[in-house]
């Protein structure tokens, strides 16, 4: 790698703190391999907190400066980061990428450094580090910028380039899925009437405050298709319509976006947001947790809800119980990066499993499973390695399902199961709350303490 310290670096991991010439908190030094000793003070009396140094200038305007600063380089991040799990290199955490986009900003580093090619590649963008970071660092927001500038033009890998130019013409979207059968139709319940304009403080003689948007709960619920899942798996879609028929289905509706923020084109994936929210009337029900947190960030926390939240905050109860050779089948759940880490979402679809099955936490349950959007195909030699312990996870649990939250992380799963010759299933929540549903299932079994499943 190149050397990124200069005589000046006076950070607390830098060549003349307190950690020594050793390296930023390398394994040589008092810190220890991860790096955690200098947020304990373990370096010694100097300061172990403050921000690496950063030389004045305007810098080249690839990043949001306030972001990039939030970073103390206090290494919580690290043990939190899968690729920094896999190869222990400080270039490979968030707080090692963060200094190379601060070096890109100033100009430490040309724009042409193979290093900030490979780290910006080799990020998973599971955005672990964020529930961890005491500062507050966005990583995703820093790391869309630093793809928007890395992966500009022919540089961004030519598979992205494909799948960006598909799911940008909706109608190749809407032909797949009529070939597929998605789910279609409006919803059926008789669909809440548009409030009419609130009338103005000058006409009633109120206060302006008076008068409020309509509730969650007024408001028609549509449910977004998806640009892939539309394709790959369009029986979840239908699996939604069984479990909550209220819901419409627009055929006009293309792509969220988050495919091409994720993959250098930030602003194409905005525009596509605020487009696919005009589309859409009322609530967005998604069964992707990347989509869900891509178009809670641009169009608003309470326009966005994903399947699970969904039900949960309808007070749907699950009927039925699945079931695997008659008995009750067990089954565990693999969280979606961006819902988890992004949305805070956990408690609702763990819930939801607990009341139609045997449900069985994994230990990496939380953790990426190397799908990452488009990162299963930019780098399938990683994504596998991210995968592989979680394989080893669900054998040793001898699970009968796992169940995706996000059709990317579905796809991995299936794939990674599949060469492990794994008796276990992977498939999505609305496939499995349906399949418990279906006649022959049998009576739903009391379970002790669902109830009181708490956030993991």
């Amino acid at each position: 790698m190149t050397d990124l310290d200069s005589e000046d670096r006076s950070g607390p991991c830098g060549s003349s703190g307190p950690c020594g010439s050793s390296g930023p908190c390398g394994s040589s030094g008092p810190c220890g391999s991860s790096g955690a000793g200098c947020a304990d003070g373990d370096c010694g009396s100097a300061p172990a907190a403050s921000p690496p140094h950063v030389p004045p200038g305007p810098g080249r305007g690839i990043f949001d400066k306030e972001l990039l600063d939030r970073c103390i380089s206090c290494g919580f991040c690290l043990p939190a980061c899968p690729t920094y799990t896999l190869t222990g290199e400080e270039t490979s955490s968030p707080r090692g990428r963060i200094t190379l986009m601060r070096a890109l900003e100033t100009g430490d580093l040309p724009l042409d450094d193979p290093t900030l090619a490979e780290e910006s590649s080799f990020c998973l963008g599971c955005r672990a580090c964020e529930t961890v970071c005491p500062a507050g660092v966005e990583y995703g927001q820093l790391l869309e910028q630093w793809r928007d500038h890395q992966w500009s033009g022919r540089n961004r890998p030519w598979i992205a380039r494909a799948l960006m130019m598909l799911v940008s013409r909706p109608g190749l979207l809407r032909l797949q899925g009529l070939v597929r059968r998605h789910a279609s139709g409006p919803g059926g319940k008789a669909r809440p009437e548009a409030p009419a304009p609130a009338p103005s403080a000058r006409e009633t003689g109120q206060p302006a405050e008076s008068a409020r948007p309509p509730a969650e709960s007024e408001r028609p619920v549509s449910l977004m298709l998806g640009c892939v899942e539309r394709g790959l798996y369009p029986q979840v879609s239908r699996a939604v319509r069984r479990l909550c028929p209220e819901v419409d289905v627009p055929t006009e509706q293309g792509c969220c976006g988050a495919l091409h923020a994720h993959n250098g084109d930030s602003e194409a994936g905005g525009r596509l947001a605020r487009t696919l929210g005009d589309q859409m009337p009322g609530t967005i029900l998604t069964t992707a947790g990347g989509c869900a947190a891509h178009l809670a960030h641009h169009l608003g926390r309470d326009r966005v809800r994903e399947l699970s939240e969904y039900l949960d905050g309808q007070g749907h109860r699950p009927v039925g119980q699945v079931t695997v050779d008659g008995r009750r089948a067990r089954a565990a759940l693999q969280d979606s990066c961006h819902l988890r880490n992004g949305l805070g979402v956990t408690r609702p679809p763990r819930e939801l499993l607990a009341a139609v099955s045997d449900y069985v936490e994994l230990p990496s349950s939380g953790q990426c499973c190397g799908a990452a959007g488009t990162y299963s195909m930019l780098r399938p030699t990683d994504s596998r390695k991210v995968l592989e312990p979680k394989l080893s996870e669900v054998e040793s649990a001898r699970v009968d399902y796992v169940v995706a939250l996000n059709p990317g992380c579905l796809r991995q799963l299936q794939q990674g199961l599949r060469r492990a010759r794994s008796r276990a299933k992977a498939i999505h929540l609305a496939e499995f709350l349906a399949l418990a549903a279906e006649p022959g299932q049998g009576p739903p079994d009391p379970v002790p303490g669902a109830a009181d499943l708490r956030e993991p």
